[in-house]
């Protein structure tokens, strides 16, 4: 051992010999060659370094060790990296491991943790402590490593204050605080987390432990057509921005370009002007100091700015019209999928003249009831703004603008309301953010303001904001004969998180109250079907059944949950309470299901004792968070089996779970059929009570035509798809894709 002195001017031990017990316990199990990294100790040894720069640059080499062949080197450096950060965080706070007790009352003192935590008692929180396993700190690779220590342990005057089975404890606990064995329930909670089966949306796992954190993830608003709601709508938006969270907005309802106001034609610039201003409030408002907001704006394919709208991020045009921010998104009736495939006409019309002349708003209807005011409408020669179209080539278009940009995203709204379990309440106008999560909601109406003594009291009538707050179990790590356990526990943590958030806008509050949607979502299926030696595009019943039972697994938790908690309040007059699960009745069940046994006793449970949350699951695209648990993306293909991403931070190596005797079981995304992928994922949205991010990628360098697109995009809609998310392509001669981040809320 020897002396020398740190950056910071402290005197620090020099320890080899520990140095090296720590490569040990880095490599144990693993199949590493260790006296290759051991000897690299002794090469860069010399006066004057730090322990801290001989950890770091261990780390460097075992990244840079990692490859297709010995892909066990980044399980060693994201070790390695989490005991360095331990010894960094005792010598910051001044303690690590091993008085849980002091770490949450030093954490507490200093602001930095809710001080809910110190409801549990000493003595409860001394029991908890028993089962934090610090050797869950051990599970991850480099890339999920780098990802908690850099984006989720907390901070305090810019150091790393908190260490990562502290986060799960803490977590469990406040999830667990209104139970009435809390501290079973804590621990329950905590080995579903720490041992990665059930993944935390971004907002619960970075916020549920600070005070007065957000931690809904999806939110979906309505803009009126009026200065009110609009201005409101961008308050709104500000809002959850601040908080974190991701917007979807339906603009359907503001008049067309050139439409009347007040009296007067040609004075309404249109739906682009009021995008800008939303474009320039995501930027100016960012989430949490972490990225600028995040929001797609929503537009009916019969609105006649829809031509407009899809030139919001094309190259070409106007740079006036632009608004590169904005996440587009089209929302496609049946009707119109029809007269795309029949290569009929399409009228766009203004909703402000349909609304005066037929006292109805468009985008509020869906099915027969939609198609009948629209056909009357195309009939009506009086209306002043209408334009008639070829619905191919407006499809056609879209396609364009999708592979040129990703973008828009798109919205089968008819499929989307025909599976709403709660359309006795309202009705569903367009997708979040990510496409994976939506419900009812409704815009604010009758905006009032009056003078009251000294103070100007502003009123409305409360419509909903769609919210939703999300997990993901982790496939990867669920065994068959633990996955009832481990839905059941995920929708336990997300009512449970209901009742611990308090949402930026009172609308949002609303919703939560009303329908307690919760999302229940997946991530991992690649690797579950490599371990299983199951091919993903081979594997469509397999795929059928396994999601059918999380369906029915999270349908009878929620029934349980009724009995002890009590039904949510819109329950009376849904399609669960009328005993339609997923538009099928219990005969259907009885006749069609290999669990029709279980599927009976659901059937009761609900009857007897009511759901106690409107929606159950969401499939959210996870790209990040999934690096986080050590698991493939959502329900979709690897995208590559083994890859180094290099960024200005450095380069992180990507590595399946199963890479080295399971790899030919991971075919890459780009290898799949679209239309068996499509076809997959219907299987699962049906499952589904709200969608499925469901990503489309295209390798020109497959000769891929127009039509085979379009194909898909058929494929799509005819098996009940209810969403697209990203249109992905590999340019012509790379293996490059055009992409845009996720939305870091619904990263679940």
């Amino acid at each position: 051992m020897r002396e020398v002195i740190n950056r910071a001017g402290i005197r620090e031990n020099l320890d080899i010999t520990k140095i090296r017990e720590k490569l040990v316990r880095a490599c144990e199990g693993l199949e590493v060659n260790m006296v290759e990294l051991e000897s690299y100790i002794d090469s860069i040894y010399q006066e004057n370094i730090t322990t801290k720069k001989i950890q770091e640059s261990l780390i460097n080499q075992a990244v840079a060790m990692t490859s297709f062949e010995e892909s066990d080197w980044t399980y060693v450096a994201g070790r390695l990296l989490m005991m360095e950060t331990e010894r960094e965080v005792f010598h910051k706070r001044g303690f690590s491991y091993g008085d849980f007790y002091k770490t949450i009352k030093t954490l507490t003192e200093k602001g930095i943790y809710d001080s809910r935590l110190q409801e549990y008692t000493k003595d409860e929180i001394k029991e908890l402590e028993k089962v934090i396993d610090i050797s869950r700190d051990m599970m991850y690779d480099y890339a999920g490593a780098n990802m908690f220590v850099n984006r989720y342990l907390l901070k305090f005057k810019g150091n790393i204050y908190e260490l990562p089975q502290e986060v799960f404890m803490c977590i469990a606990m406040l999830l667990a605080i209104n139970e009435e064995d809390r501290v079973a329930v804590a621990k329950r909670f905590y080995n579903a987390l720490s041992l990665k089966k059930i993944s935390l949306a971004t907002p619960i796992l970075a916020n549920l432990r600070i005070p007065k954190g957000n931690l809904s993830s999806c939110f979906i608003t309505a803009m009126d057509d009026n200065i009110e709601s609009i201005f409101y709508n961008i308050d709104t938006i500000a809002k959850i921005s601040k908080s974190g969270g991701g917007v979807g907005l339906n603009i359907s309802r503001i008049r067309a370009k050139d439409s009347m106001v007040n009296g007067y034609y040609n004075a309404s610039g249109g739906v682009v002007p009021w995008i800008k201003i939303v474009n320039d409030t995501a930027v100016a408002v960012n989430q949490q100091g972490r990225r600028a907001g995040a929001v797609t704006a929503a537009l009916d394919s019969w609105h006649l700015d829809i031509e407009l709208f899809l030139e919001l991020q094309t190259e070409n045009g106007d740079q006036r019209g632009k608004a590169y921010d904005i996440y587009p998104q089209v929302v496609l009736s049946d009707l119109f999928m029809k007269r795309v495939e029949e290569n009929l006409e399409w009228t766009l019309v203004d909703p402000y003249e349909v609304r005066k002349k037929y006292g109805v708003e468009l985008c509020e209807l869906y099915g027969e009831k939609f198609e009948e005011i629209y056909e009357k409408l195309e009939k009506d020669t009086s209306l002043e703004l209408k334009k008639v179209i070829k619905a191919r080539e407006l499809f056609k278009e879209i396609m364009k603008v999708q592979i040129e940009t990703g973008m828009p995203y798109i919205f089968f709204k008819d499929r989307a309301n025909l599976m709403n379990h709660n359309s006795h309440k309202g009705m569903i106008g367009n997708g979040n953010l990510c496409m994976e999560s939506f419900s009812n909601f409704s815009p604010s109406k009758n905006f009032a303001e009056e003078t009251v003594e000294e103070k100007g009291v502003r009123t409305v009538n409360l419509g909903e904001v769609h919210t939703c707050n999300l997990v993901s179990l982790n496939l990867a790590e669920i065994l068959k004969e633990e996955l009832e356990n481990i839905v059941d526990t995920a929708v336990r943590i997300l009512d449970n998180t209901i009742d611990l958030t308090k949402t930026p806008i009172k609308e949002s509050d609303k919703h939560n109250v009303s329908y307690r949607t919760i999302g229940v979502g997946t991530m991992g299926l690649a690797d579950y079907l490599a371990r299983e030696f199951m091919i993903y595009d081979e594997s469509m019943n397999d795929i059928d059944e396994l999601f059918e039972e999380i369906a029915l697994y999270s349908i009878k938790s929620s029934a349980l949950l009724a009995k002890d908690r009590g039904e949510y309040p819109a329950f009376k007059g849904s399609l669960w309470d009328k005993g339609l699960f997923f538009q099928k009745d219990r005969e259907w069940y009885m006749k069609n299901s290999k669990y029709a046994d279980k599927w009976g006793e659901v059937f009761e449970l609900v009857k007897k004792y009511g759901m106690r949350n409107g929606e159950l699951t969401a499939i959210a695209p996870n790209t990040s968070t999934s690096l986080l648990m050590g698991a493939t993306a959502s329900v979709n293909p690897t995208f590559s089996r083994f890859y180094i991403e290099k960024n200005q931070k450095g380069a992180v190596p990507r590595v399946v779970k199963y890479l080295k005797d399971r790899a030919w079981f991971y075919p890459e995304f780009k290898n799949v059929n679209p239309q068996t992928y499509v076809k997959i994922m219907s299987r699962i949205g049906k499952w589904t009570t709200q969608g499925v991010s469901m990503e489309l990628i295209f390798d020109l360098n497959k000769n891929i035509k127009a039509k085979d697109i379009y194909d898909t995009f058929m494929t799509a809609w005819k098996n009940g798809c209810k969403s697209v998310y990203y249109i992905r392509t590999i340019q012509k001669n790379t293996n490059i894709m055009n992409e845009k981040e996720e939305c870091e809320s619904c990263s679940g």
